[in-house]
This record gives structure tokens, C-alpha cells and sequence, in this order.
């Protein structure tokens, strides 16, 4: 993804070899990967016990998966000459911190074969199916920000990762449980599939000026940003306003409202971006939309939790 450049100078104190390796994996995302997984599987224990080793067999893919995203991110707006020393929300690797470019994309292609190893667990547990179903997770993955034409140049971004990162996830992570799917898991999933767009709308409404200066066409450049922030507080409000309808139709119990615990980090997230334009202003409201995200996820999977157990 496009980031926009701090003013000022990088400190030249270069951190720890392993500090750098960690930075690498963008770990403020891997939460992403981790909420999916924990509620389509807490989701599965209304037909039944859980496959604690599939459960930490896909929990490990989707990680492999995020962070091996990441990292062809690095590479390829590197490749691109969308990064330098300065640029905001990334790992840095490269440009501050002098890795070759050929290493991370190795190692990105070296992350996506691993999860391809557990894939192959996986379906040998479940079904052989999901093996097309995780390629194409993994080839959006690539081609988010590689390829010809990347997924980040276009309006469909939100829509990829939310989809992908969000809804997939946790019917897969559901399936491989249970052998099968229910409408009511599609419906309990959408709003951390919206959560998850969220996210990604969130770095695109960061990086709107530097995307533009690129020639991308994001969601926020042709909306614009005042518009972008207005999306935005509505991908908070309706993923909230969907538990209290399921709520209603008893698809989920009284227990998720605990979701409303969340709701001071989507009002912090939307008052910074209202507040604020820089990008390196903006890492408040940055952490605060993914929070949103992995509390919401957490606790409406507690919510379920005691709704199948107790």
C-alpha cells in the first residue's frame, strides 16, 4: 500500500536484526487473520467439539498467509518506487533498514508455501475443495499489490480484503469443523467482513494524497476524503446496527451485547480522522479502526461462546 512520508528524518540507530524481522510482518495486522479464525471455530461448537489441531492448523495459515501479504507489499511499493525511508505503516525493511528486495520476496513466496503445507493438512481432514478456495485467498493476496494490474490501484480493495480476510476465513474456519455451512454463520460473519474493509478503507483514507500522486483510483481518491471518513463511520455503525437485527431475530443471543464494549474505539477512529490529515498524524486513529475489528471480533466470539456452551 501507498504510505505517505513523515517530515523530518528516520533515526539512524538501526534497531535489532529480529526488531526488524518483527516490524517485517506489520504485527498491528496479524489480528486480522486471528479474529476470523477464533469465531468461525467458536461458531462450530453449536453441531459439536472443536479439532483443537485444524483449529491451530488454519490459525497458522491465515498468519502465514497475512504476513507473506505484507511482505509482497513491501516488495512490490518498493519495486515501485512507492516507498522510502520515511513512508508511514510500513515494515521498512528495505528502505531503512537496507534488507535486499530479493529476500523479502522470497520469503513471502517461502510463508505462502508453508501455509500451503498446512492447506494440504487441512483438506486431507476436510475436503479437497478448500485447496481452490485457499489458492485463490493466496493469489488476491499477491495480487493486492503484484501483477499487472494490483487490487490497491483500483476502488476494490475494501472489498477484496473484507471479503477474503473477513468472510471466507471464518466459513472456512467453520467448515473444516463442521463438514458443512449454515445461513446463519454467512450472516454472523458480515460484520467483521465489513470490519475488515474497514481497515482497509482507513489506510487508503491515510494514504489518499501519496495514492493519488501514483495514479491509483482507490475508493477514497474518488469518493474523496471527506466522503471516505463518511463510509467509513458507516462500515462501524452498520456492523453494530447487524448484531442488534440478529439480536432481534434470536440468530444471536442477548450475550452480544457485549460488542458495545468495543464502541469507543470506532468513536476515537472517526474523531481522528475528522481531527486530523497528516499521515503521521493519523496512527491514533490507524490503531483505533483495527482495534475495532479485533475487539468486536473477540467479543462477540466470548458472546457465542457462552451462547453454545452455557
Amino acid at each position: 500500500m501507498q504510505h505517505q512520508s513523515l517530515s523530518g528524518s528516520v533515526s539512524e540507530i538501526k534497531p535489532e536484526k529480529w526488531r526488524v524481522w518483527w516490524m517485517l510482518t506489520r504485527p498491528h495486522t496479524l489480528t486480522a487473520a486471528f479474529v476470523p479464525v477464533t469465531l468461525g471455530t467458536v461458531m462450530s461448537l453449536e453441531s459439536g467439539k472443536i479439532d483443537i489441531w485444524l483449529f491451530l492448523a488454519m490459525l497458522a495459515a491465515s498468519i502465514l498467509i497475512q504476513i507473506g501479504t505484507n511482505l509482497f507489499n513491501e516488495y512490490f511499493d518498493f519495486v515501485r518506487g512507492l516507498d522510502n525511508e520515511n513512508s508511514v505503516g510500513i515494515g521498512g525493511a528495505i528502505v531503512r533498514y537496507g534488507m535486499k528486495p530479493k529476500t523479502v520476496l522470497y520469503l513471502a513466496y517461502g510463508l505462502f508455501g508453508a501455509a500451503v503445507l498446512l492447506g494440504v493438512y487441512i483438506c486431507a481432514s476436510s475436503s479437497w475443495w478448500l485447496a481452490l478456495i485457499g489458492l485463490v485467498c493466496m493469489a488476491v493476496g499477491y495480487l493486492y499489490t503484484g501483477g499487472p494490474f494490483p487490487i490497491s490501484y483500483t476502488p476494490f480493495g475494501e472489498i477484496m480484503s473484507g471479503v477474503f480476510m473477513g468472510m471466507v476465513i471464518i466459513l472456512i474456519s467453520y467448515y473444516i469443523q463442521t463438514g458443512g455451512l449454515t445461513w446463519n454463520v454467512f450472516l454472523i460473519s458480515l460484520p467483521i467482513t465489513i470490519l475488515v474493509g474497514g481497515i482497509n478503507l482507513s489506510n487508503n483514507i491515510r494514504d489518499l494524497v501519496g495514492d493519488k500522486e501514483n495514479g491509483r483510483k482507490t475508493l477514497p481518491i474518488l469518493a474523496g476524503r471527506k466522503n471516505a471518513v463518511q463510509i467509513l463511520s458507516w462500515v462501524f455503525a452498520v456492523s453494530y446496527i447487524l448484531i442488534g437485527i440478529y439480536i432481534g431475530f434470536e440468530i444471536v443471543s442477548l450475550w452480544s451485547c457485549l460488542v458495545l464494549l468495543s464502541l469507543p474505539k470506532p468513536i476515537k477512529a472517526i474523531q481522528e480522522f475528522k481531527a486530523k490529515e497528516k499521515p503521521a498524524e493519523l496512527m491514533v486513529a490507524m490503531k483505533s479502526t483495527a482495534q475495532t475489528n479485533t475487539f468486536f471480533g473477540l467479543l462477540l466470539a466470548i458472546a457465542l461462546l457462552i451462547q453454545y456452551v452455557f
